[in-house]
């Protein structure tokens, strides 16, 4: 059982391929090194379900952990349009059920105008995530999404980051980068 520990609230944002779901788990990872209470809360959770209900009801196979990107940014747009604030609403609720203590950590913020504010407002640092365009290219061709678009995060230079980790280096670089800035943070 992990101690609650101090309550720090990271939320990494950077371009699809940057790493920043690496950087989620490096930082669950210390956690659990550290005896700390942990856990991720996606902010696109209901983008992975309504994207998971299209595939099924189109009859196709959608691999677990896939994300067809251009699908997920119309749905996002969709919901903006209903209602702007929909998808961190829904983020908040299941932020209150995660507990004030230990790390909580979210790796796809990608809106600067609604939910960056908010998630400033429930006490999260940003951490962004950065590598050689090249590096991000070459990772993204090697997840096999069904498709991909970068019109989501057009605007991520908006959310300014209390941190900056460059990830175009090999994994154990990085993983102690991140434990490092972890280190400070707590």
């Amino acid at each position: 059982m992990t101690a609650a520990g101090p309550s720090l609230r990271i939320s990494v944002v950077g371009l699809a391929g940057a790493g920043k779901s690496t950087c989620a788990s490096f930082i669950e990872e210390y956690a659990r090194d550290k005896g700390l209470a942990h856990t991720r809360v996606k902010l696109a959770a209901p983008l992975y379900d309504l994207q998971a209900e299209v595939y099924r009801r189109a009859g196709a196979p959608l691999r677990e952990g896939a994300q067809d990107q251009v699908l997920m940014e119309a749905l996002a747009d969709a919901m903006r349009r209903i209602r702007p604030d929909s998808l961190v609403a829904d983020f908040t609720s299941r932020l209150a059920g995660a507990g004030a203590s230990g790390l909580i950590v979210n790796d796809d913020l990608r809106d600067p105008h609604v939910d960056a504010p908010a998630l400033r407002a429930h006490g999260f640092r940003v951490l962004r995530v950065t590598c050689d365009e090249e590096v991000r290219l070459r990772r993204l061709d090697g997840r096999g999404d069904p498709s991909r678009a970068d019109r989501s995060t057009r605007d991520i230079d908006l959310i300014t980051p209390d941190a900056v980790i460059d990830n175009s280096a090999d994994a154990d670089t990085y993983r102690s980068a991140v434990h490092a800035l972890l280190g400070s943070w707590l």
